[in-house]
């Protein structure tokens, strides 16, 4: 058959990408079209994010995709990071420069609400984890500070939705994003308006939900024409990148739940799929969260600070003019000792230091570790950190699940790194499956074909999936599970301690 162009637009926290999705009824293959940098931008001590920019690059990209696809485009889909959002008047003006979840102005909201409504009855309502980065403390920072900008408000988007605004006029916000936000109730699938409430917040901005999957409309006639296409369908496939990418893992157990997945990135997301939210206390006591997924699926899962620390601790090393490539930093990494110094990557003076190697160190003298002195070791230290983190979260889950993971299924960025995924076989004594790497843009891919009647089910987009990647194999080593569990006892006790 004549080969159908789906097209994912995929934007994270660093960087963002026009992917194309060559789909021949089997397979789905890709191919890059556009990439463009992203990153908050401080203003007047607040950060924010530009997306007005951030739309000129995506029209760009789609200009790009009509000149090498032509009249093969089928659909087209947005993915992006979750939590940050746009406010919009009634005649669509955009109302102040969105903030990025790491303005420091959360930190203190997230500290006074919790004073203000007792985190069992929010977790009854959101079923999401309790962290500063979280929607609802974006709100309640900014209601505080800005409550003319909320009286102005006559929509709520986020930056997924607020760019299928700007391809087809669509004031819809996509369920799986919405339920990372800790303001929609899990039971009812709908904005928990009484939570809102109890906070003082409005909810008049709130508006009607989609599910993924759904045809949000033709694109608009003047992008249509600037980028040279025609008026495509705009689908919304999971709009959050960490639900394109769980249904962009390759597993062949759908509908159980003897798998985990990391999803591995900036944040690392580890989690199992359930066909139903988790909310008791036990969820609540571990800081679980549940974000919805695709048919009717949810991701009971975990936050981790994710190779973030890696990244930052590249950005130091770059400021300074030592290494700066990611691969080279792994390389020297395998050659530092292992387990020698580790960190919990969920402490919080890990969520935005001005200096990453300055607060590993500081983590380490705290705790009366060896202090690592190289670039080598800092990256070692994240990395082993990392797998440490991934083994006790999957335990966790396991008194969640109810079941045992056999097997840990890593996509994403981080599918890359060998020698995270053979430390976390390691660590977690479970198979680690690696790849897909681009799980987030053939996650938005096949969604947006099962939308266009080209699959029939989340099982036959993940046979897809299969089918148009290749996944790497680790196995745990023998002896290494003793080693990483004294590891941890050593960690837990120098913080003890410290």
């Amino acid at each position: 058959m004549e080969r159908q162009v789906y097209l994912g637009i995929d934007v994270g926290a660093e960087s963002g990408r026009v992917m194309a999705g060559l789909w021949d009824g089997r397979r789905m293959d890709l191919a890059e079209v556009a990439r463009f940098a992203n990153g908050p931008i401080d203003i007047g001590g607040t950060l924010r994010w530009d997306p007005a920019r951030l739309w000129g690059e995506i029209r760009a990209g789609l200009a790009a995709a009509a000149a090498r696809f032509g009249g093969s485009v089928a659909s087209i889909g947005v993915d992006t990071w979750a939590l940050d959002y746009v406010l919009m008047s009634r005649s669509g003006e955009m109302l102040g420069l969105p903030f990025c979840y790491r303005d420091p102005s959360h930190v203190a909201a997230y500290h006074a609400a919790a004073a203000r409504v007792p985190r069992g009855e929010v977790f009854a309502r959101s079923g999401v984890q309790f962290m500063p980065i979280n929607t609802l403390y974006q709100w309640i920072a900014r209601h505080g500070r800005s409550p003319e900008v909320f009286e102005a408000a006559e929509r709520f988007l986020m930056i997924p939705d607020w760019l299928n605004w700007c391809l087809c006029g669509s004031d819809t916000v996509e369920f799986t994003n919405a339920t990372t936000t800790q303001f929609l109730d899990p039971r009812t699938r709908r904005w928990s308006t009484e939570l809102l409430g109890r906070f003082g917040l409005p909810t008049h901005p709130l508006p009607g939900l989609v599910d993924p999957g759904t045809r949000l409309g033709p694109l608009r006639a003047d992008v249509a024409e600037a980028a040279g296409l025609g008026r495509v369908p705009v689908v919304a496939p999971a709009t959050h990148d960490t639900g394109s990418a769980v249904v962009g893992v390759p597993s062949e157990r759908t509908g159980h739940r003897d798998w985990a997945y990391i999803s591995s990135g900036t944040w690392s997301l580890v989690g199992y799929e359930s066909s139903e939210p988790v909310l008791s206390e036990r969820a609540l006591a571990m800081n679980a969260t549940n974000e919805g997924g695709v048919e009717g699926t949810w991701r009971v899962l975990k936050n981790v600070m994710g190779l973030w620390l890696v990244q930052r601790c590249r950005a130091s090393f770059e400021s300074r003019g030592g290494t700066d490539g990611y691969g080279a930093l792994v390389a020297m990494a395998e050659g530092a000792p292992a387990l020698r110094s580790l960190v919990d990557p969920d402490d919080g003076r890990f969520l935005n230091p001005p200096d990453m190697p300055t607060a590993i160190r500081e983590f380490c003298v705290e705790s009366r570790q060896p202090v690592p002195g190289t670039e080598a070791e800092l990256v070692r230290c994240a990395l082993d950190s990392l797998a440490l983190k991934y083994a006790a979260v999957l335990e966790e889950l396991e008194s969640l699940s109810g079941t045992r993971f056999s097997v840990v299924h890593i996509v994403g960025g981080g599918a890359r790194n060998a020698l995270l995924n053979q430390s976390t076989a390691d660590a977690t004594g479970r198979v680690v499956l690696a790849g897909p790497t681009e799980a987030t843009a053939l996650g938005n891919l096949v969604w947006q074909a099962r939308a266009m009647g080209e699959i029939d089910s989340l099982g036959a987009a993940r046979a897809v999936v299969r089918a148009s990647s290749d996944v790497v194999r680790f196995e745990p080593r023998p002896g290494a599970a003793a080693r990483w569990a004294e590891a941890r006892g050593r960690l837990y006790e120098s913080r003890r301690h410290g």
